[in-house]
């Protein structure tokens, strides 16, 4: 394993850099490959309580929202027995590459604090040693973002996702076949994606450090913001204003909380300039 060599000031060279980067890389893919191996043990299980799940109406969700469209009267779009499609394989691969790059997926997801642990290692040398005590509390805090981020986009996003594209038509003689890949793909990516951009208090936090960001701008921005968030909404929920607040304000809970990041890191800025 590379050791980082540092000059007579102390700092590392560019290509000293480049190294620690290679290994971070290195380490962060050997991560995943074993978390990867771990999961593809369990596939079974994944894909059949957890992959194919939100297909059927049982699905916790569909449930949830069929007992609230009950309840007050609404859309009952929610309230059946499985989705209005089938799902098939048309390669030869294609259950094998569609299980082993779901098994990759989970194995990043499952490693993905340690993979923070490495980004954190690499970028410390550039932080205040006050900074460097807060180690602990940034892997916990990003990872448990990204995992609120991963069930949110599962438990909420995915279902009335697939419950809208499934169902929708644009004419009775088109017949839904849905492809395996297509099906995964479309988990795979809302997870991923809705972890991320649960990160976004964190990436504020950093911008902001660099004064790339700053609240005024976000403040500036929030009602555009506001309503990219409500078409999305929108889209993806049914068309009663309950459906559509769920999942609008866990993401006006996120920008809120990057706006109160970022003034936070504005007036510490302030405080040390004085």
């Amino acid at each position: 394993m590379a050791k980082s060599k540092k000059n007579k000031s102390g700092e590392m060279s560019f290509l000293d850099h480049l190294e620690e980067l290679r290994w971070l890389l290195v380490r962060s893919s050997i991560a995943i490959v074993i978390g990867g191996c771990i999961a593809f043990t369990f596939s079974d299980f994944i894909f059949d309580e957890i992959i194919f799940a939100p297909k059927r109406g049982d699905f916790i969700t569909y449930r949830f929202f069929c007992d609230i469209a009950t309840k007050y009267d609404l859309d009952k779009s929610f309230c059946m027995d499985e989705l209005p499609f089938e799902i098939q394989s048309r390669t030869l691969d294609g259950q094998f590459s569609t299980d082993l790059w779901t098994a990759i997926t989970a194995g990043f997801i499952l490693a993905f604090p340690f993979i923070l642990w490495e980004f954190w290692k690499f970028i410390s040398p550039a932080l205040y040693e006050k900074e460097r005590k807060y180690a602990v509390s940034f892997i916990i805090t990003t990872s448990l973002l990204f995992f609120l981020g991963v069930l949110f986009g599962y438990y909420l996003i995915t279902p009335l996702s697939l419950n809208f594209l499934g169902n929708y038509r644009i004419s009775a003689v088109v017949k839904n076949d849905i492809d395996l890949q297509s099906y995964i793909s479309v988990i795979k990516t809302t997870a991923i994606s809705c972890g991320l951009v649960f990160e976004l208090p964190i990436i504020i936090y950093f911008l902001s450090k660099v004064g790339l960001v700053t609240a005024a701008f976000l403040r500036n921005y929030r009602r555009y913001a506001y309503v990219i968030i409500l078409i999305v909404a929108a889209v993806v929920t049914p068309p009663d204003v309950v459906s559509q607040l769920i999942v609008t304000f866990p993401l006006v809970i996120l920008y809120e909380m990057s706006i109160f990041i970022s003034a936070k890191m504005h007036k510490n800025k302030e405080a040390k300039t004085e």
